[in-house]
């Protein structure tokens, strides 16, 4: 929604300046020269990324323009999941577990917390650590690197749609300047018409390079950097489960450990020390 409210004020912004300034709006109309940035860039973004990289903004570009559901209240959920799943290990021993790691839709425990259920990819992420651990094959370094590994590899493919838009933004002046080139062009060809009118075509022809300059950095760059905000979010939910775990592999007691993954949170979504430890107010029976 932020998204839509700063393009709003870009536009009030350098329209609204234009037009005191004295400038006619009307001049800056050139449907014809946003076909050519715009189709311009689109097909380099597409000859760039292919089938699989348009698959995979289709399906990430949509949240720019949702609100971010990693709050304290899903942290909250997220922390007191956790709290219980090692206060059942440590009370029972992780055996005890075994039934709900392998079938979490169906399990008790996780339908508490319907919330985390409905992010899949988190859920997997728990489980398949969980399932390690039950295994108990594994050290808490081992695990540790493959932890490790899979976060990294989930941000870098969870990057590439936000790099391939700010590429598209970064490509756009340029298309902005062939679109004025061809508006050159263009005038050169008519300098049989009255100074009048070819002043018209040379603004004309100016407006692509600005358009190309707006669209940039008004528009698309501001979606590649909401892009990269959200994945950074959702890192930061692994980054803190696997804390959690190892915490717990490292055989601290679930209260520590939920401590140990409090303090990886941002500012923003950090649970106060008193909330944080007192879990037992939020695990829903």
């Amino acid at each position: 929604m932020m998204v839509i409210v700063g393009w709003i004020i870009a536009l009030g912004g350098v329209f609204g300046g234009f037009a005191a300034a004295g400038g006619h709006l009307a001049s800056l109309f050139q449907p014809l020269e946003l076909v050519m940035i715009g189709g311009g860039a689109l097909g380099a973004f597409v000859a760039a990324n292919g089938g699989k990289g348009m698959k995979a903004f289709m399906a990430s570009f949509p949240g720019v323009f949702k609100g971010s559901k990693y709050t304290k209240a899903f942290y909250m959920e997220l922390l007191a999941l956790l709290f219980e799943i090692l206060s059942k290990v440590r009370r029972e021993g992780l055996m005890s577990i075994e039934q709900d790691v392998e079938q979490p839709e169906n399990s008790a425990l996780f339908s508490k917390y319907p919330v985390i259920q409905k992010d899949h990819h988190l859920i997997e992420f728990i489980t398949d650590y969980l399932r390690l651990m039950v295994g108990g094959n594994l050290n808490a370094m081992e695990i540790e690197n493959l932890m490790d590994n899979e976060i990294e590899t989930h941000h870098h493919e969870a990057m590439a749609p936000a790099h391939a838009v700010q590429r598209m933004a970064d490509a756009m002046p340029a298309f902005g300047i062939v679109a004025a080139v061809m508006g050159v062009v263009h005038t050169m060809e008519s300098l049989h018409l009255p100074p009048t009118e070819l002043g018209v075509l040379i603004a004309h022809a100016l407006v692509g390079t600005f358009l190309g300059i707006l669209l940039s950095y008004g528009f698309v760059s501001p979606v590649s950097t909401a892009m990269e905000t959200k994945v950074e979010e959702t890192t930061k939910v692994l980054q803190t489960v696997k804390t959690v775990l190892l915490a717990s592999l490292n055989g601290f007691s679930p209260q520590v450990c939920v401590e140990f993954g409090r303090k990886v949170l941002y500012s923003t979504g950090r649970i106060q020390p008193r909330s944080a430890t007192r879990l037992n107010d939020c695990i829903k029976t």
